[in-house]
């Protein structure tokens, strides 16, 4: 049996076009990033960041749609040696630029903006940096700088800690 809705008023066959899925759109509250021990809100990173004396580490991520995002999530971020030693050393947080979600408007617009400062081109990207904020509250971001994908916890953790011994020795 042909559905009539694929008939047009001539009787030729109507091409069928799928709908797309609806995109799931996260509230504020409950919107996280997808690993414990991540920041999704810069204001809250500053905070921690000014009270640890710790760099900030930004990953630029499509968490639902990249691949080479995916695979450094699992590799290096998901392991408890990572962890372990982002805990002793950086305030970590997470941008992302889902397709399959929406995240909040303010999210979405805090990501973009950093994403464009940094000059971001391609996921993941890597930055660490530190934040100041002036007298009005405006925020300063001090770039000390950035890695792609990197294999293995060794390599990143290595990679990154040249990052922030550089920018002490300045």
């Amino acid at each position: 049996m042909i559905s009539a809705s694929l008939f047009s008023q001539h009787g030729v066959l109507k091409q069928q076009v799928p709908s797309r899925p609806q995109v799931k759109t996260i509230s504020e509250a409950d919107y996280k990033a997808h690993a414990d021990g991540w920041l999704v809100d810069m204001e809250e990173a500053y905070k921690v960041s000014k009270k640890t004396g710790k760099p900030i580490m930004a990953n630029f991520t499509g968490s639902d749609w990249c691949g080479w995002c995916k695979k450094l999530k699992y590799e290096v971020f998901d392991k408890d040696e990572f962890k372990a030693w982002a805990k002793k050393n950086v305030v970590l947080v997470e941008l992302d630029f889902p397709r399959r979600f929406k995240i909040p408007q303010k999210y979405q617009d805090q990501n973009h903006a950093l994403a464009k400062g940094f000059g971001v081109r391609g996921y993941p990207t890597i930055w660490v940096f530190n934040l100041d904020k002036d007298d009005k509250g405006q925020m300063s971001i001090a770039k000390l700088g950035t890695t792609p994908y990197q294999k293995g916890i060794s390599l990143f953790t290595q990679t990154i800690e040249k990052i922030i011994a550089q920018s002490t020795e300045k």
